[in-house]
């Protein structure tokens, strides 16, 4: 397999180290009068300590290139409630599906795609890859480096609808910029902290299902510079997926400090999905 052209990404965007293989799909020739084919749509995950607006410029890249995109929220209440949520949105749209997640956002793309045939590609940007029985909090310390840790979060009970209750956890705020985003200016980060959304607790601990990356083709945006998952287990996880890979000195939030970067990469799987023989 190829390395990715650096005419993939914009010159100078960010430092790439071809972590593998990534093939860049050439049109494949089409008919002089057949219709050109319907760009896929992009689905974009997020996950914990954030909501869908970590990727508004990407869908603004995106939808300049023509790419029909959603950007559905992640309830953040369990690992199969929200993968079943998330499953639930993906029957609904026709056509192929490019499904790309960020941090937790991964490990809810990796079991929500599985047994959908119109999920054709699989895009992980600094985002957990679990394979069955993998827990976030596993991979998270699997090896050194994760700034994340209980003293790091505010702990809060919340009810649960039925009875009893469960709990929330919140990056503290006066830790949030340099464990999530610290490439992103101050005055960003501290209305991203103030309007973090939280991720029950429990999900750290709750394994992963079957992985779809073992039968669908995926792509992986490695953050080197990300104190929240550590860029060791993203390599490791990418590894283990097969994952065409490329680097970028980022934090944990590539996909804001990174926009164009993580755009051409989808765009790459969802060209490269596109001429995929049936």
């Amino acid at each position: 397999m190829s390395s990715i052209s650096r005419r993939t990404v914009l010159a100078g965007s960010a430092a790439l180290v071809s972590a593998g293989a990534v093939t860049a799909a050439t049109a494949a020739p089409a008919d002089a009068h057949s219709a050109p084919r319907p760009k896929p749509t992009v689905v974009l995950v997020h996950g914990a300590f954030a909501d869908a607006s970590g990727w508004n410029e990407v869908i603004r890249l995106l939808r300049r290139d023509g790419y029909p995109v959603l950007a559905p929220a992640n309830p953040l209440r369990g690992v199969d409630t929200d993968s079943a949520y998330l499953a639930s949105i993906l029957r609904l749209l026709p056509g192929p599906i490019v499904l790309v997640g960020h941090s937790y956002g991964g490990v809810i793309i990796t079991n929500a795609a599985t047994g959908n045939p119109n999920v054709k590609a699989l895009v992980y940007v600094a985002a957990f890859a679990p394979d069955e029985g993998d827990t976030v909090l596993g991979l998270q310390t699997k090896f050194p480096g994760s700034k994340l840790s209980e003293q790091a979060l505010d702990l809060r009970p919340y009810p649960l609808p039925d009875a009893g209750t469960s709990v929330d956890g919140y990056v503290k705020q006066d830790l949030f910029r340099d464990i999530f985003a610290g490439d992103l200016p101050r005055s960003t980060t501290q209305i991203m902290a103030a309007t973090q959304r939280p991720g029950d607790v429990h999900t750290l601990q709750q394994p992963s299902g079957p992985p779809a990356w073992k039968q669908i083709r995926s792509w992986y945006l490695v953050a080197r510079d990300d104190n929240l998952i550590p860029a060791a287990a993203q390599r490791y996880m990418a590894q283990r997926a097969g994952s065409r890979t490329i680097e970028a000195r980022a934090s944990h939030v590539a996909m804001m400090s990174q926009p164009q970067l993580t755009a051409d990469l989808i765009a790459l799987a969802a060209r490269a999905s596109a001429n995929q023989r049936p």
